[in-house]
């Protein structure tokens, strides 16, 4: 094995082999079909790549099919209203990722008259897009020579060329940027770029990597030295902060009480219900006995059910909480700042997952 300084003159004489033979399988071997490939739309070669991140294709595949269905151009996407879009965004997660969106979108439509940015310096100065969404527009969309590096790619080169340094130093993706840079195939960048990320998905995957039919197993150093299932190496294991969330389904007459999260926080632009946060699981006997709920509450309240605990994995939070069905026997006080919505028509607003995953079985 060698670190990436000592390897360098090993990089350099086998890039244009490996190269070469990638895009070999690429053309002879790969099967892997999905409706934004070939694609040279760049509204549709960014809108995969948004609905991509931190986003598995399988569960993005759908994502992607509707929000071409229902805007068919950046035109139609930007005349959107927001609540609509994040309603078609329910249930992707990282919703930042619609609100920049929508910005870009209308930035594009309004400000560049529809026209989008066509050089890679211009695409990447778009609200969220960092540089790898801005290499693969470039290529797929504009046919221009940046590569790609995601983490199919930082797994594939890591492995192929023995890189031992933690991939999620900034110097080493620094690095990992300049090689892979030096490797894409200047004639063909699009063909290149997509065949890296499917050899990194498909053959070269992170676990149970298909190593006996892979092309490159007699020159990838990783099988050399037995060293597969450990690179790419991470220097650090991510840490992940508890919140308790406990969601209070006032109800009167059919109408539940509902607010937009407006704050810098998770969810920001998704609605909820009432929210009493706390700094451990409260039992729902200590929730209703809160100052908060007993005051809304009131008299003659009745308790229509109360969840199982519930937990949600976010990439830096884990969110634990339940939720309590109270119906009250009057019109609501202290609860000015939620509004209350019908029943009927609760499920057309965009929630968070967390609460969309109660939604379905109580609500």
């Amino acid at each position: 094995m060698c670190n990436f300084h000592g390897c360098m003159g090993l990089k350099k004489a086998s890039g244009r082999a490996f190269a070469a033979l990638l895009l070999e399988w690429h053309h002879s071997v790969n099967q892997r079909k999905m409706p934004w490939k070939g694609v040279k739309d760049p509204y549709r070669v960014w809108l995969s790549e948004v609905i991509l991140q931190q986003t598995r294709v399988e569960q993005g595949l759908a994502y992607y099919e509707r929000f071409i269905e229902t805007y068919p151009t950046i035109h139609e996407l930007a005349l959107a209203p927001d609540d609509e879009v994040f309603k078609l965004w329910e249930g992707l997660g990282y919703y930042s990722r619609c609100r920049n969106l929508l910005k870009t979108a209308r930035y594009i439509t309004y400000e560049l008259k529809g026209a989008f940015p066509s050089t890679y310096p211009s695409i990447l100065a778009l609200n969220g897009i960092g540089p790898y969404t801005a290499a693969a527009i470039a290529s797929f969309a504009f046919d221009l020579p940046f590569a790609v590096v995601d983490g199919n790619v930082i797994r594939v080169l890591s492995r192929y060329f023995g890189i031992e340094e933690a991939v999620d130093l900034p110097e080493t993706r620094k690095r990992m940027s300049i090689l892979a840079q030096d490797l894409i195939d200047q004639k063909q960048p699009a063909a290149y770029n997509q065949a890296i990320m499917d050899f990194g998905a498909t053959v070269c995957k992170p676990r149970q990597p298909l190593c006996a039919t892979c092309p490159f197993k007699r020159t990838c150093v990783a099988l050399k030295n037995n060293r597969v299932e450990q690179l790419p190496f991470k220097s650090k294991k991510l840490v992940r902060t508890q919140r308790f969330f406990h969601y209070i389904i006032f109800e009167f007459q059919r109408n539940v009480y509902v607010r937009k999260r407006t704050d810098k926080d998770i969810w920001q632009g998704l609605f909820e219900f009432f929210l009493l946060e706390a700094d451990q699981l409260l039992t729902t006997e200590a929730i209703l006995a809160s100052n908060e709920v007993k005051q809304i509450a009131g008299k003659g309240s009745t308790l229509v059910h109360e969840s199982m605990n519930m937990k949600q994995q976010l990439t830096h939070q884990e969110i634990i909480g339940k939720f309590i069905h109270i119906r009250l026997a009057s019109p609501a006080k202290g609860l000015e700042h939620l509004t209350a919505v019908d029943l009927s028509a609760v499920r057309k607003l965009a929630f968070p997952k967390f609460i969309v995953s109660f939604m379905h079985e109580k609500l």
